[in-house]
């Protein structure tokens, strides 16, 4: 049940008009990635005939083809892989990993410790299908003050051979802030001088037309994303994407399908127009995220709570932390916000166990799409410091009253 208090509600209307300012440059980067969308689908002539759908192999699906193209002019890379077989972002990550990397290669992540959902994958914990299991060698590199440890990954490269580094872009399931374009140009540059074959690829999920670049414009040579997440806009229903350099792209074809056939199969069953009216969306629809975002900020940190990132800082993804250092208070925000949603919002979140996950995980997603992050979400692990990971905002009115509702269910000492 939506139950907005009136103090609440005034103190909003005061974070509004100082967050004007902020809106605007939002709205301009909108604009801009909107003119990015609108001219990759007039490059290559999208019409009514892209919508078709294929079944059974999926051969000649030109509108799936049509659309690896749009999304690869969009993204700056050579190619782009765009499927509904994807089932995650984290199941994209996983064939890349497994198409890219061969027995007694080593894989080295320079963001600190990946985020939960890789842990079986990569063999941080114990799991007989993991890249550990194939004798592929793992090597950590952890931030400082969240940046690159620049002397160490230097000290690495230059005294072992490594084939994949991965860098993960948004903090996950950590405190740590999420990273920047301009960081990813500084350790992409930082590595080149000591290897140019290296493949470097970023996990580019939650952070897609927050800033003006793509992390291939900056080095990277491969980068992965969910449709559920940023660039499905809300409308996609499943899939993910990856993109980047076109030999690198085949590789993971064939691992997503099979050698020999690779991207020439797969059936859309009627997905291409949710996946290019997706993406048509996407740049609006990461504004409200944005916005529901800073302003979840300066409402929270007003009323007391501690934040990250701040309302006035740079953002690099979509996700908004609320530090309640309480497990009480992570768990009634979540359901406030799950109050509010235009699904399932007479269901009662509560910390449970769940696939991937070795900590108990309270989440709030009364979505059209199963999981969706882009439409309006919180969820947590229930472990110290308690922190809430909200995401999205299919429009800002929708985000505002989630977030409003979610805030009059603490006991807020207004200030």
């Amino acid at each position: 049940m939506i139950n907005i208090k009136p103090d609440i509600l005034k103190l909003a209307t005061k974070c509004e008009k100082q967050l004007l300012p902020i809106y605007e440059q939002i709205d301009n980067l909108a604009y801009n990635n909107s003119l990015k969308v609108i001219k990759a689908f007039n490059h290559y002539n999208i019409s009514e005939a892209h919508f078709n759908s294929t079944t059974g192999y999926g051969y000649a699906d030109i509108g799936r083809d049509t659309i690896e193209k749009v999304f690869a002019d969009v993204l700056k890379a050579e190619d782009a892989l765009v499927r509904n077989q994807f089932i995650s972002g984290s199941h994209a990550l996983n064939i890349a990993f497994f198409a890219l990397l061969r027995p007694n290669d080593t894989l080295l992540t320079i963001s600190g410790l990946p985020y939960d959902t890789l842990h079986e994958v990569i063999g941080i914990k114990e799991n007989n299908s993991s890249l550990k299991s194939f004798g592929i060698n793992y090597a950590q590199i952890d931030l400082i003050e969240d940046d690159f440890d620049y002397k160490k990954i230097e000290t690495y490269l230059k005294n072992n051979k490594v084939k994949v580094i991965h860098i993960q872009r948004s903090k996950g399931y950590s405190v740590r802030k999420s990273l920047s374009i301009l960081k990813l140009e500084k350790v992409i540059k930082v590595i080149r001088k000591i290897s140019k074959d290296v493949i470097i690829m970023v996990d580019n999920c939650y952070c897609e037309f927050v800033e003006e670049k793509s992390p291939i414009e900056v080095g990277a040579d491969i980068i992965v994303g969910s449709l559920i997440k940023n660039l499905g806009g809300g409308i996609a229903p499943n899939g993910a994407y990856i993109a980047g350099r076109s030999d690198l792209i085949a590789l993971t074809a064939e691992r997503l399908t099979l050698p020999g056939e690779g991207r020439e199969v797969g059936p859309t069953f009627g997905i291409n127009k949710q996946f290019l009216q997706g993406l048509y969306f996407a740049p609006s629809v990461v504004a409200s995220s944005l916005k529901t975002a800073v302003f979840t900020s300066l409402l929270l940190e007003r009323l007391g709570y501690e934040v990250e990132p701040k309302y006035n800082e740079k953002r690099v993804d979509i996700v908004q932390n609320i530090i309640f250092n309480n497990p009480d208070k992570l768990i009634k925000y979540t359901q406030g916000v799950q109050a509010a949603s235009a699904i399932d919002a007479n269901v009662m979140p509560v910390p449970s166990p769940m696939p991937g996950y070795d900590d108990k995980v309270i989440m709030a997603s009364g979505s059209f799409v199963q999981g969706s992050s882009i439409e309006i979400s919180c969820d947590g692990p229930l472990r110290e410091p308690y922190i809430a990971y909200q995401q999205g905002g299919l429009t800002y009115d929708y985000g505002k009253i989630a977030v409003l509702n979610a805030v009059s269910s603490l006991d807020n000492d207004l200030q």
